[in-house]
């Protein structure tokens, strides 16, 4: 079956000018032009674009999913699968959340009594879910499962208490390491400040602090872009002056 820009918009659910910036970008063709002048598309490109929505559903950027389609080694039902385990993962998030949010409102109509921890509990599920899909395979190859499994454990036991002033540590460590990078010393007392600071965050999450892991998770966050980007948003080189402040401050 053939579909004008407009069937297909309103098939796929998007809108019209979507399709044809798709086209323009070279992300989705049709696949010929009519006597008319109008785009029309096929069922390769009706493939092509589930593929690109499902992408899209995980916040994949046009210039990446471009590409992964564009590839020689590109497989569609392989594709699909992965598409399937991306979103299970999504949803199992998603749920957490949402019992979460039932259970605060059993609690404020005074249905149910909510443990503080409870309230809580979602949130910090979705912080190690983030955690684990974002950095768990390098993070299980260096410090073991057990390690990784055990911090776990610690984020979803932490009270209220707990979980606010991690926040709070995380809080200071940035602000100590914009004003500390003015001065340019890793070694100066701001700097110091800072990677006493983030020994204090890590030690809310790990079983046993070392200082061979710190100066080791310093050194992994330089190696590793997505790191840098989390800590060069402070300012551009956080990453590595932290890193050097860390060294300074085990020794």
């Amino acid at each position: 079956m053939e579909y004008t820009v407009q069937t297909l918009g309103q098939l796929a659910g998007i809108s019209t000018r979507t399709l044809r910036y798709y086209d323009e970008i070279g992300l989705l063709k049709p696949a010929r032009i009519n006597s008319s002048g109008y785009r029309i598309y096929g069922a390769t490109e009706v493939n092509r674009l589930q593929q690109i929505l499902f992408y899209r559903e995980l916040d994949v950027s046009l210039d990446t999913i471009k590409a992964i389609l564009n590839s020689p080694t590109f497989d569609g039902a392989t594709a699909l699968k992965q598409h399937r385990e991306k979103l299970l993962e999504k949803r199992a998030k998603l749920d957490t959340l949402i019992n979460n949010v039932d259970k605060s409102i059993e609690h404020t109509e005074s249905k149910a009594n909510m443990t503080d921890k409870e309230k809580f509990e979602g949130f910090k599920q979705k912080l190690i879910d983030d955690n684990e899909e974002k950095y768990g395979k390098e993070i299980r190859k260096k410090y073991g499962e057990n390690a990784v499994s055990s911090s776990n454990a610690k984020v979803k036991n932490m009270t209220e208490e707990q979980y606010a002033e991690v926040q709070k540590l995380e809080e200071q460590l940035f602000t100590n390491l914009k004003v500390a990078m003015k001065t340019g010393d890793p070694a100066g007392e701001l700097a110091q400040k800072a990677a006493d600071y983030h020994k204090q965050w890590l030690c809310f999450y790990w079983d046993q602090y070392s200082k061979e892991a710190h100066a080791g998770l310093a050194e992994m966050y330089v190696a590793d872009e997505r790191f840098t980007a989390y800590y060069d948003k402070v300012h551009p080189g956080a990453t590595k002056f932290l890193r050097d402040a860390i060294v300074i401050y085990i020794k």
